[in-house]
């Protein structure tokens, strides 16, 4: 018996000794708090992969915890206060659920600066993101930045060839910058986070959105729609800017090598690896909706040059806004363009 006992204790010292040496080689917790469903591509082909990433550069000193569909509370645009008062340690957010707060980085959403090419926006980004976009991102410390693969039009009952074919209906858009494309468009738009879109359509309370390929399966927005529309070549009627960001104090806090665990991560690799993983999921979405007997259209190039010019003042239209408040707009739009066309470049070579 007493032989018993001492082979208990030990192998209890030794459990001990192992469940203290794992929670210890965890030294720093995060949660992550975002919108969209635990099985969304966002989680499980972007957060999930970044995660294990910084997890693994930390040598196991890091432990992230990701909490899906706003489990933590609030609402998807309560997410940046969220992480700026230290509610959550890291957020992924839309920038445009919080209009106006992010200024620079809207030129990235702005039709004829993103057209097709995710990667090449995400680099835009991460290249021009000293210079232009950090006065943006006061109070956090973000991680990485990137874009969708475009606005595209999902329609419930009716077909769409040319901007006269929206006039007068009912948009949901994700953005004030989108919500003047739609503007500039004819249309009438109604901001609501995506989550909402299923029953908003259900119920009449829009005919359609713009949102990209990638989100239908996720939703299962081909059961509420019968239309799903873009541009030639892919073209997209602008974007939507996103963020994965760090409560700065608790970033300020942490040594060199967890900071360089995250930055290692997150770097320009990465971010064109976000925009490789968009590009795919917006594929596989479109192939859902295709095989519920939706219908595909792509315009004509005459018909997306229709698009283009009706959507042209809504550049100007973001400039004017932004300069009032003392940033250069022109210059940013220049310089993003420029940055995304080198970008195209690079990646042809």
């Amino acid at each position: 018996m007493k032989s018993e006992f001492i082979h208990r204790a030990i192998a209890a010292s030794a459990l001990s000794l192992l469940l203290g040496s794992a929670a210890s080689a965890q030294e720093y917790v995060f949660k992550l708090h975002h919108f969209l469903g635990a099985k969304s591509p966002a989680q499980t082909e972007m957060l999930e992969p970044w995660a294990r990433q910084v997890e693994e550069n930390s040598g196991g000193q890091v432990k992230i915890e990701i909490y899906p569909s706003m489990t933590l509370g609030g609402r998807p645009p309560e997410l940046i206060n969220q992480v700026r008062d230290g509610v959550v340690d890291l957020i992924w957010t839309v920038n445009g659920y919080t209009p106006g707060l992010f200024p620079r980085t809207e030129v990235m959403e702005l039709p004829t600066v993103f057209k097709n090419d995710p990667v090449a926006a995400n680099l835009a980004m991460y290249d021009m993101y000293d210079e232009y976009l950090a006065d943006d991102y006061k109070g956090v410390e973000p991680m990485f930045l990137h874009v969708h693969a475009g606005q595209a039009i999902h329609m419930a009952e009716k077909p769409v060839h040319s901007p006269a074919d929206l006039k007068g209906m009912d948009m949901r858009i994700p953005t004030r910058t989108g919500a003047w494309i739609i503007e500039a468009l004819g249309a009438n738009p109604v901001a609501m986070p995506v989550p909402d879109l299923p029953q908003a359509l259900s119920k009449g309370v829009v005919d359609g959105a713009f949102i990209p390929w990638e989100i239908i399966p996720a939703l299962q927005i081909q059961d509420q729609t019968e239309y799903q529309i873009e541009g030639a070549d892919k073209e997209r009627f602008g974007t939507t800017t996103f963020q994965v960001s760090m409560n700065k104090a608790r970033w300020d806090g942490l040594p060199e090598d967890i900071q360089k665990a995250f930055r290692d991560a997150s770097g320009r690799d990465w971010v064109a690896e976000v925009g490789r993983i968009w590009r795919e999921q917006d594929e596989k979405g479109i192939a859902v909706a295709v095989e519920a007997g939706n219908t595909h259209i792509t315009l004509t190039e005459e018909q997306t040059a229709a698009f283009r010019d009706a959507l042209r003042p809504v550049v100007q239209r973001w400039i004017d806004d932004v300069s009032a408040n003392g940033i250069d707009g022109a210059a940013l739009v220049e310089a993003a363009r420029a940055h995304v066309a080198e970008n195209q470049t690079a990646a042809a070579d």
